[in-house]
């Protein structure tokens, strides 16, 4: 099959919001189109003041691919499975730091998840980037991290990080012998989706035409081995199925965002980077 070709326009910042934005001011002609992700539905309660409404802005086109998280540890850290981990945090409460690629980061809030359906207190340290936080979960500088299958599968199949599960309501293909977080935890599911939106004012008729094309795609045998060995699976659908996808993550999200008071994190850290900056200029 014959792929269509995309130009990628990078606009990083703000979680996403950045480039959400230049998508939702963009012509509604479908030429214009959003890579969505679980990032948004976060965004959505993790920022006060945004300038659109993503649920409102943003038009579903078709969902592309879910992937697992996953939950490693250090091989230092005493513990093989799920409970394992649960009793040993209850054990050490706040002695067990937990690593993201940022606040409000999606392996954030996956981990901050299991902690609200868990009842344990790990410390959350947050990275300016995934590739620093696993070189801390390397030297055991950090102990934890729910990372995507993508950044991790390759330090797992080494040895020198050990998962325990993986955080999807089914097992992974990448890594069929390991259990989900749901096979100890009643319930739990939290996974890395991406698709495609448009300006919510596309026509009908191109969104569907965009749908069925991108659903072509996701049916070619080498595309899915391809997400397959990187540990997702394709989410072909109508835009409605995306729809639905979108609304109930949004919710879900939001009440773990509340739970976190991810937003005073976020504030902290703003602080601290606000203050380091002032003791520079004043060396």
């Amino acid at each position: 099959m014959r792929l269509p070709k995309f130009v990628i326009d990078n606009r990083p910042g703000s979680g996403g919001n950045i480039g959400t934005e230049a998508v939702v001011l963009a012509p509604a002609d479908g030429y214009t189109l959003l890579l969505v992700g679980a990032w948004n539905a976060i965004n959505a309660t993790l920022y006060d003041k945004l300038n659109f409404n993503f649920l409102r802005d943003i038009a579903p086109v078709a969902s592309v691919i879910r992937n697992a998280n996953v939950m490693v540890v250090n091989p230092l850290v005493p513990v093989k499975t799920v409970p394992e981990f649960i009793a040993y945090a209850k054990a050490n409460p706040g002695k067990l730091n937990m690593a993201s690629p940022g606040n409000g980061s999606p392996p954030h809030v996956t981990g901050e998840l299991f902690k609200m359906m868990t009842g344990i207190n790990m410390v959350h340290v947050p990275y300016r980037s995934v590739a620093a936080g696993i070189t801390d979960m390397l030297s055991g500088q950090v102990q934890v991290t729910f990372g995507t299958t993508a950044s991790t599968i390759a330090y797992i199949r080494a040895g020198t990080l050990r998962a325990l599960a993986v955080t999807t309501a089914t097992r992974s293909e990448a890594l069929p012998d390991l259990p989900t977080i749901a096979e100890f935890v009643p319930g739990y599911e939290a996974s890395a989706w991406f698709g495609l939106g448009a300006p919510r004012n596309t026509p009908t008729e191109i969104v569907n035409k965009l749908n069925t094309e991108i659903n072509a795609c996701l049916a070619d045998p080498s595309l899915k081995a391809r997400l397959a060995d990187l540990g997702g699976i394709t989410l072909a659908g109508s835009p409605a199925d995306f729809a639905r996808l979108i609304v109930e993550e949004t919710a879900k999200w939001a009440k773990v965002v509340k739970f976190s008071s991810v937003k005073s994190c976020q504030a902290a850290q703003q602080r601290v980077v606000l203050n380091w900056q002032i003791v520079k200029r004043n060396k």
